[in-house]
């Protein structure tokens, strides 16, 4: 059985957490990292900016296309109808942290697959329940683990993760940031 494409595949993400899940899956691929920025509308609802953000960071890379095909993803932590993006300091982790403290939230990641001559864009939701934390340990995770790179201000894989997530439901790794599933059944289009 084939999985990889006859092409070159491109990574588009300095995540190192996506680039772990995308080398277990078995393809073979190249890093090539760039700063989008991350803005978008404040009215544009909640469940559009994964795939809005996902393909905002493709169009960088559609005009001087090649042979390859690109991936590029963003994930985002949705809690009241509010996009929990990565947090500026640590007291926005903080205040992230205790809001999603006791409760049940959206993750989506959305998805970009392009090459010259198509397009792939998807999402995939997971919602994530976080038993009540204290402040003790939310401090603790933030000194620690300092996750102002991670939506919502925390990685499911990190202590808080393993200690404070009480359930999932959908895709574990669509909250580590990449929907490999969906992933692979998008890039079977190029195999």
């Amino acid at each position: 059985m084939k999985i990889q494409p006859d092409r070159p595949l491109v990574l588009a993400s300095g995540s190192p957490r996506r680039r772990q899940l995308l080398e277990q899956a078995g393809y073979v691929f190249t890093v090539r990292r760039y700063e989008a920025d991350e803005d978008f509308a404040p009215d544009m609802p909640p469940e559009k900016v994964a795939s809005f953000l996902a393909a905002k960071k493709a169009s960088h890379f559609r005009e001087g296309i090649g042979d390859e095909i690109i991936i590029t993803a963003d994930t985002v932590v949705i809690l009241d109808n509010q996009v929990l993006n990565k947090p500026a300091d640590s007291v926005d982790a903080v205040r992230m942290l205790e809001a999603l403290s006791g409760r049940t939230h959206t993750v989506m990641t959305g998805v970009c697959i392009v090459s010259r001559e198509k397009e792939r864009l998807f999402d995939d939701t997971t919602l994530v329940t976080f038993r009540k934390l204290t402040h003790a340990e939310i401090d603790y995770y933030v000194e620690h683990f300092k996750p102002f790179d991670k939506a919502g201000a925390y990685g499911a894989q990190d202590w808080i993760g393993l200690t404070g997530v009480e359930k999932i439901s959908g895709s574990y790794f669509n909250v580590m940031g990449l929907p490999v599933h969906r992933v692979y059944e998008n890039l079977l289009a190029w195999v």
